[in-house]
C-alpha cells in the first residue's frame, strides 16, 4: 500500500514537473509567419483610442497587424520608425536602409500599447510587407 503511495505521488511530481516546464519554457510567437488580425493606417488605429482607449486595447492589444501610412521618422542605428507621426515601430531583423522619409511603407508587427501621454502607439517585432 506504500509503495503504490509513494508511486502515485512520484507520477504526479512527474507530470507537475512536466507543465510547469512547458509554460515556462514555452516557444515564441513568429509574428512574421502568422496571419494578420487586421490592415488598418497608423491614423484609423490612433483615432479609435482617442475614441475609446479600453475598447481599442481589447480588440489590438497583443495582435498582429498590417499597418500602413507614411513614414515620418527613421532610426538606422536603434532599428526603429515612426508612421504618420503615431506609429511607433520596432524592427525584428535590421531593416533596409534604403528607407525614405515621407514614403509610404506596409509594415506587420504585434501592437504593444498606447501612450496616451505621448499619444503614440507601440508596435514590435516588425517586418516590412511586400505587395
Amino acid at each position: 500500500m506504500k509503495k503504490n503511495k509513494i508511486i502515485l505521488i512520484s507520477v504526479f511530481v512527474l507530470i507537475l514537473g512536466y507543465l510547469i516546464y512547458s509554460y515556462v519554457y514555452k516557444s515564441h510567437r513568429d509574428i512574421a509567419s502568422e496571419k494578420e488580425s487586421f490592415l488598418v493606417t497608423a491614423d484609423a488605429v490612433y483615432n479609435e483610442f482617442k475614441t475609446d482607449e479600453s475598447k481599442a486595447n481589447q480588440k489590438y492589444l497583443d495582435k498582429t497587424i498590417d499597418v500602413y501610412g507614411k513614414i515620418s521618422s527613421v532610426d538606422l542605428k536603434e532599428n526603429t520608425i515612426v508612421i504618420d507621426e503615431k506609429m511607433f515601430a520596432v524592427f525584428k531583423d535590421k531593416m533596409p536602409a534604403g528607407l525614405r522619409l515621407q514614403s509610404d511603407i506596409k509594415i506587420k508587427g504585434r501592437f504593444i500599447g498606447y501612450d496616451d501621454l505621448l499619444g503614440e502607439m507601440k508596435m514590435d517585432q516588425c517586418v516590412i510587407e511586400t505587395e
